[in-house]
């Protein structure tokens, strides 16, 4: 199982970034997938999260309005589209899902299993000046 993440980079307070997650060894239409953080200093914590059947979809209170998750099962991939970036988003940005913690149907609490997810993708940078 692999996650590649990509997509990260330095912009400008209000800028915007869209952050890819390729995963390949498994199909990703069976489990939910998420994005999480982690800036320097700071734990890690999560930013969006969708269900496998895209009905459900988790956003942490900073980012909701501004950053949207969506996935493209047929690519594997999981995307995240980030507006109106502010020097805090600035962070490692990874995307994580877990074979049996991905089934769960409400992202809320999938996402909340930031520490029981086995599968990690390698972080992508994200810096955003002011």
């Amino acid at each position: 199982v692999q996650l590649q993440a990509s997509g990260g980079g330095l912009v400008q307070s209000g800028g915007s970034l869209r952050l890819s997650c390729v995963v390949s060894g498994f199909s990703l239409a069976d489990f939910a997938i998420g994005w999480f953080r982690q800036a320097p200093g700071k734990e890690r914590e999560e930013v969006a999260c969708i269900s496998s059947s895209n009905r459900d979809r988790y956003y942490a209170g900073s980012v909701k309005g501004r950053f949207t998750i969506s996935r493209d099962n047929a690519k594997n991939t999981v995307y995240l589209q980030m507006n109106g970036l502010q020097p805090e988003d600035t962070a490692t940005y990874y995307c994580a899902t877990d074979p049996v913690y991905g089934i769960e149907s409400a992202m809320e609490r999938f996402c909340g299993r930031i520490k029981d997810l086995d599968a990690w993708g390698q972080g992508t940078q994200v810096t955003v000046s002011s």
